[in-house]
């Protein structure tokens, strides 16, 4: 259990799979190395050791879950990001106050309760998807490049702008089951 303590001694999400720190992550290298973790660590392959080393794996796999869940979404790798540099990230904290950043949030809810009623609301749905995914995107090159400038404050701003359209995204995906549902 040598690597469990060494895993579980770190802080460094990126150690943790030994990746590069930085914005880019290999994503089929994050998931290979994920699911070997995964295998090495799982707890049922402890079951018969002692409660000290079935306690080990439980935690070293609960910090590789959270480790794996950051590192692949955007925008909690972000927000991790800027965490690594004393950065609060918290979102409830922090809000922008990009005035048509704003009211472009209002226009999508707005947009988003109109569509249901339209005449094919999966196209509206899939169409604002589509809108929404390339903002998103879009984002995430603009916190890329004001991360790698040492620009936090414009970053911080950025993630929460991230955080809202990470958020419409799940309510767009929700509305999309719910029409299929009927």
């Amino acid at each position: 259990m040598d690597l469990s303590t060494k895993l579980l001694e770190t802080s460094d999400y990126y150690a943790i799979f030994s990746l590069p720190a930085g914005w880019q992550v290999e994503r089929s290298v994050l998931d290979s190395r994920y699911r070997q973790l995964q295998r090495e660590f799982h707890p049922d392959r402890y079951a018969a050791k002692g409660d000290v080393e079935q306690r080990l794996a439980v935690q070293t796999t609960s910090l590789i879950n959270q480790a794996y869940e950051t590192l692949k979404s955007p925008l909690k790798r972000a927000q991790y990001m800027l965490e690594m540099e004393g950065i609060d990230a918290d979102q409830e904290s922090h809000i922008t106050s990009d005035m048509g950043f704003l009211m472009k949030q209002i226009e999508f809810r707005e947009n988003l309760e109109e569509i249901r009623d339209s005449a094919d609301p999966l196209a509206g749905l899939e169409a604002m998807r589509d809108d929404v995914q390339a903002q998103y995107l879009q984002l995430q090159e603009d916190f890329q490049t004001q991360y790698s400038a040492d620009n936090y404050n414009d970053a911080l701003d950025t993630v929460a702008k991230m955080q809202f359209f990470a958020k419409l995204l799940d309510e767009i995906e929700q509305r999309e089951e719910e029409l299929e549902d009927f």
